[in-house]
């Protein structure tokens, strides 16, 4: 298996444990019968390290399309290159420091660091077109 696809599957565990954490903490703010319901009554938005998460965890869903893609892209026409293991490592360690830095309130150095997995997936489509 290649770094690539590794780091994809590393990405979805990521995704995993983000929403769960998310659960967590919506259930710390919400109650845990919330949680246990229908969720069908509106219920004010998150607040404090709760809503910084689910907003964290909305962007890397937004993101990680695109990022699976390319992997999938550089799979399928075996375009492996040392652009594609670095925006690979880029995105996954990106989101990691994205989520952390979104969690701990740190808003300018959180929209800077957003661009780090975003410039590891233009790294891996650029890689498709310069092999």
């Amino acid at each position: 298996m290649t770094i690539e696809l590794v780091l994809l599957a590393a990405s979805v565990v990521l995704g995993i444990v983000h929403i769960i954490i998310v659960s967590h903490l919506q259930s710390r703010q919400r109650g845990y019968w919330w949680t246990a319901s229908s969720r069908e009554h509106s219920v004010a938005p998150l607040t404090g390290i709760a809503g910084r998460a689910e907003r964290a965890l909305r962007n890397h869903l937004e993101i990680f399309p695109f990022f699976s893609a390319a992997i999938l892209a550089v799979t399928v026409t075996n375009t492996h290159s040392w652009l594609t293991v670095w925006g690979a490592h880029f995105y996954f360690w990106g989101r990691i420091l994205y989520a952390i830095l979104y969690m701990a309130d740190l808003p300018l150095a959180r929209s800077l660091v957003w661009n780090i997995p975003t410039t590891g997936i233009l790294m891996i489509v650029a890689g498709l077109f310069l092999k």
